[in-house]
């Protein structure tokens, strides 16, 4: 049997880390997500995702980086307020192992990146249908123009080359 999922934006988010510091954690009730799965016999067929961060948003939740002049200086957000990212394929290689392929822009830079995509769960929730997956990769920072060359480490090191995305998806029927 085949279900068609559709993202549910206020149940999902976004964490952005580099090595020793969490950058940002962006929750869909601030930010918008769009997408959908279909899944047959509760496996994944095809999928499509979309999202855009609105990292200029001052409500978002920061954690470790905690202030704004710390973010902008990371990713300009005055001149480039959104982060965005479109599949274009997805691949199942087998009931745990998932790849999706997308268009991701930071700054004004858009690059193809490969996600590593876990369905997490099937459950009832308040009476609807929910699955969840986490989407994760590791981004190199520089690629998209992110240097970030006034934040170290209390070591004095400075953060890692690759920025780790994790977004967590929630869809519901």
């Amino acid at each position: 049997m085949k279900t068609h999922w559709t993202i549910d934006s206020d149940q999902s988010d976004v964490l952005i880390k580099m090595r020793h510091s969490i950058l940002a954690y962006l929750g869909g009730s601030i930010n918008t997500f769009n997408g959908h799965v279909d899944l047959q016999n509760n496996e994944i067929e095809d999928a499509t995702i979309e999202f855009s961060l609105d990292v200029n948003n001052k409500d978002a939740k920061l954690e470790q980086i905690n202030t704004y002049l710390k973010l902008n200086d990371f990713f300009d957000v005055n001149k480039y307020p959104t982060i965005s990212f479109k599949s274009t394929s997805f691949q199942k290689v087998n009931k745990n192992i998932n790849f999706i392929k997308g268009d991701l822009t930071i700054k004004d830079v858009t690059k193809s990146v490969e996600l590593d995509v876990e369905l997490v769960e099937t459950d009832y929730y308040k009476g609807n249908k929910k699955v969840s997956f986490e989407l994760t990769g590791d981004i190199n920072r520089k690629d998209f123009g992110l240097a970030y060359n006034s934040f170290n480490h209390n070591s004095g090191l400075l953060t890692g080359q690759d920025i780790k995305l994790v977004a967590n998806l929630e869809f519901s029927i």
